[in-house]
C-alpha cells in the first residue's frame, strides 16, 4: 500500500484526562510521526498538538481513530492524494 504524506490536528479540552491517553497511541504509532508540535494554550484550558505524518492510510486512520475516540479529544487530518 502507498504512503502518503499528511498533518494531523488534535486538540485537548480536557487535559488531565486525555493527555497520558494521547500520548500513548502517539508512542504507539511512533513510527508514522516525522515531527510533533505541542503547545498548552493555558489561557483556554487546552493543549493542541500538531502532528506531520509519512505512513500508510491504514496506519494513519487507526492512529486517527483511535486518538478520535479518547473522550474530550478532536482529530482533523489532510493527507496527499498520492
Amino acid at each position: 500500500m502507498d504512503k502518503r504524506i499528511g498533518v494531523i490536528g488534535i486538540v485537548i479540552e480536557d487535559r488531565e484526562n486525555a493527555v497520558r491517553r494521547v500520548n500513548a497511541v502517539l508512542s504507539e504509532y511512533a513510527h508514522v510521526v516525522v515531527g510533533r508540535m505541542g503547545i498548552p494554550y493555558r489561557e483556554r484550558q487546552v493543549a493542541v498538538i500538531s502532528l506531520i505524518v509519512d505512513g500508510t492510510t491504514d496506519e494513519i486512520g487507526a492512529m486517527t481513530g483511535k486518538l478520535g475516540a479518547i473522550d474530550d479529544v478532536a482529530v482533523k487530518t489532510a493527507l496527499t492524494k498520492k
